[in-house]
């Protein structure tokens, strides 16, 4: 079946899905999950480093948390986008390539974002749990 409708339009699943909202699906979370890498374990070892609990007069257990919430909701919010995108394509019933290309991108970033807010949640919770500077 081909997706251009009789009108010359694409159908409203083909039309919402567009290019920066599929990538933001497919790699938001993972680049979240990057950003809460460098900026949570980063600051922790730079700071112990230096001898000092707190980093631009806001203590290590507050930054590390901001760093953590932040990246989470990032990541929340590509998992539920590339779960809303995969929900759209599916209900389509063309035999676009195009859109089931889309749909297999779709749930490459549902499992990924997926993959990442778990890695995100228990990444925080380590360095939330356990005393940053232990030796």
């Amino acid at each position: 079946m081909n997706p251009v409708a009789e009108n010359g339009h694409l159908p409203p699943a083909a039309r919402r899905v567009g290019p920066w909202l599929m990538w933001f699906a497919v790699l938001g979370a993972s680049v979240a999950w990057a950003l809460h890498l460098f900026v949570a374990w980063g600051v922790v070892e730079l700071a112990c480093a230096s001898g000092r609990d707190t980093v631009l007069g806001l203590p290590l257990r507050g930054l590390v948390l901001v760093a953590t919430v932040v990246p989470l909701l990032v990541a929340l919010a590509a998992t539920w986008t590339s779960w809303r995108l995969r929900r759209r394509i599916a209900q389509s019933d063309t035999d676009d390539r195009r859109l089931q290309r889309a749909g297999f991108l779709a749930g490459v970033g549902l499992a990924l974002s997926l993959l990442a807010v778990a890695t995100i949640v228990f990444g925080g919770a380590a360095l939330l749990v356990l005393e940053p500077c232990a030796t």
